[in-house]
């Protein structure tokens, strides 16, 4: 059969292109992908391959010549010519799958059993790390509470793990005895790796396989047999591909040595194809080379991304300390690693701005003096921390934009009606930020309690992957430690993160005279991609003004 070869599209606005080579003759056999045509354009030399096989008929141009884009090059007689019967004439135009289904109509099949249920049998069951939270992919073995020979039921505790923030106790999914620990305190696994083998005496249904279906085969007719074998006799007519539409600006100066296959492989993963190195022959590029380079980009990545520097920025190799004096050198544990992971990337990716100001809490002290003993028969501690939090919430209802998020892939800002507030907490492992949810509809009273029993979590290592997720906005309080302001890293993907300082006693000039008020330092510092300057002045003020009226909170919240 014979096929036309037309000049493929080259780009926007480029409507034809200079013959540089014609490396193909009439009477030339030409195989798939190989390259028959060199062309020039207004930007690059472009080698074109055939998209068909089979013997070149006819060459329609000559060197130094000019085509249209869409213009007959070469007319190729494929290899698969047309399918034709015994006698010669031509097969009518029936396509082969009606054929088929019309064999099918006379087939005699035995209907199937229906699928058992699978039965919960008991045998050796692998216990896995579970999936620990988005983003999670390993945590370190804290302690192993279980040993060979352990007789284990559902739901009692196995390991003791530690993520990135938070520590884990994992159960039991079966009942039965332990057979093998594949981990001991201290190592690391990945989510999915096998750290324990039980002799179970039930599996989960998880791992219970439903017995095979038992399939009879049909039986089919000796003129359906027939009919199968004489539609299949031989390959049909290959259909003419689509003209591949190449983009002006990314036009390459040769075209990479791939096939098609692999060529839509790469562009469906986001892979230039002309920057992989193929291993075959001639440097032809299969689908595994194409994955190669994928794995060794998103490598480079992970790498960039582990070592708290944005993408492109070179790291410079620390000196050698010894030199100077005696070092102790400790790894890193997964919490400080985390934070700053965290908070590089926080620092590298938003513009930063921090607003200052002071409240005066000379009333507020009165009343948490008045009240303290109220809230402590509720489980907590009247805190300048806990009235922010029911402050913070009603803030955030106020000014909407410091309750959202950005998203500069899609060009898009998330705004959440929901109002949970994430608590910095000082720990002997470093910084971790539990969140508390919804604090627009809790009370003072039940913050504090909350507040209490979470930074206790915190500190006794407690905390669960769902305690640390979710938050909003962020407060750190450094006011029991001291000093008189400092200026916090927004908590990414959070917008804004308020710092508090120790309050102190400070004259006031008012009414003609000078009074002693306590001041309470504040330090809001925010994402300026989606706060201006002027948002984030009126929510300071905003929160310093609610401090010193406490009944603003009632009016307005």
């Amino acid at each position: 059969m014979s096929n036309e070869f037309k000049l493929p599209e080259l780009g926007e606005n480029i409507e034809s292109a200079d013959i540089v080579k014609v490396h193909v003759k009439p009477g030339d056999k030409v195989e798939l992908d190989q390259v028959v045509l060199e062309i020039e354009t207004d930007k690059a030399n472009v080698e074109v391959p055939s998209e068909i096989s089979g013997i070149v008929k006819e060459v329609n141009v000559v060197e130094g010549s000019s085509a249209k884009v869409g213009e007959v090059i070469f007319t190729i007689e494929s290899n698969g010519g047309s399918v034709e019967q015994k006698s010669g004439k031509p097969i009518e135009e029936t396509a082969p799958e009606q054929k088929v289904e019309e064999a099918r109509k006379e087939e005699v099949v035995e209907k199937a059993p229906e699928q058992s249920e699978p039965k919960k049998l008991g045998g050796v069951y692998e216990f896995k790390i579970p999936e620990l939270g988005e983003n999670i992919d390993s945590a370190q073995i804290t302690k192993v509470l279980v040993k060979v020979g352990d007789k284990v039921k559902a739901d009692d505790v196995l390991l003791e793990i530690e993520t990135d923030k938070a520590t884990v106790e994992v159960p039991s999914e079966v009942t039965g005895v332990v057979k093998e620990i594949r981990v001991k305190d201290g190592d690391t696994a990945k989510v999915g790796e096998t750290v324990i083998v039980f002799d179970a005496e039930t599996l989960p249904d998880s791992q219970v396989e439903p017995e095979p279906l038992k399939e009879e085969k049909p039986k089919v007719s000796d003129q359906a047999k027939k009919e199968i074998e004489r539609t299949f006799e031989k390959p049909a007519d290959q259909p003419k591909a689509e003209p591949k539409h190449i983009s002006r600006s990314d036009l390459p100066k040769k075209i990479a040595p791939a096939a098609p296959s692999v060529r839509r492989f790469a562009r469906e993963i986001g892979i230039d194809i002309h920057q992989v190195p193929g291993s075959g022959p001639a440097g032809r590029i299969s689908e595994k080379d194409v994955k190669a380079f994928a794995k060794s980009v998103n490598e480079k990545v992970s790498k960039a991304s582990a070592s708290g520097m944005p993408i492109g920025i070179a790291r410079e190799p620390l000196p050698d300390f010894s030199k100077w004096g005696d070092v102790e050198v400790k790894a890193m544990t997964n919490v400080r690693r985390k934070t700053a992971e965290h908070l590089s990337y926080a620092w590298a990716t938003i513009p930063h701005v921090t607003q200052f100001d002071k409240a005066d809490i000379t009333e507020l002290e009165k009343l948490r003096k008045q009240f303290a003993k109220r809230v402590e028969a509720g489980g907590g501690k009247l805190t300048v921390t806990a009235i922010l939090l029911k402050i913070i919430g009603s803030a955030l209802k106020v000014f909407p934009q410091f309750n959202s998020s950005i998203d500069m892939e899609k060009k898009e800002i998330i705004y959440k009606k929901y109002y949970s507030v994430g608590i910095a907490v000082d720990t002997d492992r470093g910084l971790l930020v539990p969140v508390i949810k919804d604090v627009d509809k809790k009370n003072i009273i039940e913050l504090a309690a909350e507040l209490s029993e979470i930074s206790k979590k915190a500190r006794d290592k407690k905390l669960t992957i769902e305690d640390m997720q979710g938050g909003n906005f962020s407060i750190s309080n450094l006011g029991g430690i001291g000093g008189t302001s400092f200026t916090p890293i927004v908590n990414s993907p959070e917008v804004a993160i308020l710092g508090v300082s120790r309050g102190s006693y400070e004259q006031v000039y008012k009414d003609g005279e000078f009074i002693s008020k306590i001041l309470l330092p504040l330090s809001l510092s925010y994402d300026h991609r989606i706060i201006d300057g002027a948002d984030a002045a009126r929510f300071i003020r905003w929160v310093s003004t609610a401090l010193e009226n406490p009944f603003l909170l009632s009016l307005e919240g």
